[in-house]
């Protein structure tokens, strides 16, 4: 079952919950309510939101995610259940044994398929496009010469086709909505790892000690391209500020119908396979990192 969304941005609201089920208040009266099972995220973006305790405990019960946005309407702070999996203690002793060549061989296939996805936002044939396709061909293990840094450039140049871009990460407008894209999927790809029994603090690559999710920003670099995609594409049809139907707009794309080798699916259910695959490299069982990639 596809996990639902839950965006509270336009109105101030208070969340409760009563017999499993998540209620939105307003003014004291019930606006709508969705059994916690059902949730995957919870996105508050509104300032005036208040909760109960047994509905933030209620929600980590369930597996849901819940992300909090500041001032400037991108998530700042995630709660993430604490996973009750079986094999908890075994799948994290994995992940703390896990050697270095297994690490930089999974960063490999991580910057590659980025790579790749990047090549296919851009029209096929085209010197760009060619030119990323032959980089990620050329990563080599753990990616020493940086290939991924030189690709981004190429891409970043050519990424509005016809239209000057520069990307940055503090910038507003059309930059503000590819951070809104990354922080929503990163919390997705967060809740995955929790969910697996790993620790999200201890990364493939990313290792910074003020990072407590590490792994999720390592395992959310091949995604980057889909949210590129989807952000040009409102652009095109006219969303200039990150407001409330743009972001509603950019959430839609948890539920969009991705691949994972023979099998699609909602991203949000493919980024789990992701992970479990994750797991699979660390207890030893393959080398083969499984990404999704959207369906053509």
């Amino acid at each position: 079952m596809i996990k639902r969304t839950i965006e509270i941005s336009r109105d101030a609201a208070h969340l409760a919950v009563r017999h499993e089920q998540l209620l939105i208040k307003r003014n004291g009266e019930i606006v709508g309510q969705v059994p916690c099972e059902d949730i995957g995220v919870v996105l508050v973006d509104h300032p005036a939101t208040t909760y109960t305790h047994a509905a933030l405990t209620s929600l980590a019960a369930s597996d849901a995610a819940v992300v909090i946005c500041g001032r400037d309407h991108l998530p700042v702070a995630m709660l993430l259940p604490l996973t009750d999996h079986s094999q908890v203690v075994w799948r994290l002793r994995d992940q703390l044994q896990v050697n270095r060549p297994l690490e930089k061989q999974l960063w490999k296939q991580l910057v590659q398929a980025k790579i790749r996805g990047q090549a296919e936002n851009l029209p096929t044939g085209t010197p760009a496009h060619k030119k990323l396709l032959a980089l990620a061909r050329n990563v080599r293990s753990g990616d020493p010469r940086n290939v991924e840094a030189h690709a981004a450039r190429v891409y970043w140049d050519n990424w509005l086709w016809q239209e000057e871009f520069r990307r940055d990460q503090d910038g507003a407008g059309i930059n503000a909505f590819l951070n809104y894209g990354y922080a929503v999927v990163r919390a997705s790809v967060a809740r995955a790892i929790v969910g697996a029994g790993l620790l999200p603090s201890l990364g493939i690559h990313h290792h910074h000690r003020g990072n407590a999710f590490c792994l999720a920003d390592d395992l959310v670099e091949p995604l980057r391209p889909m949210v590129d995609d989807r952000v040009r594409e409102l652009h095109r049809q006219g969303y200039e500020e990150l407001n409330q139907p743009g972001k509603a707009a950019l959430l839609e794309l948890l539920t969009e119908r991705v691949r994972l080798g023979e099998i699609t699916g909602p991203l949000m259910v493919m980024v789990h396979r992701m992970v479990a695959s994750l797991v699979r490299c660390y207890a030893g069982e393959t080398k083969r990192l499984e990404i999704p990639e959207r369906c053509t």
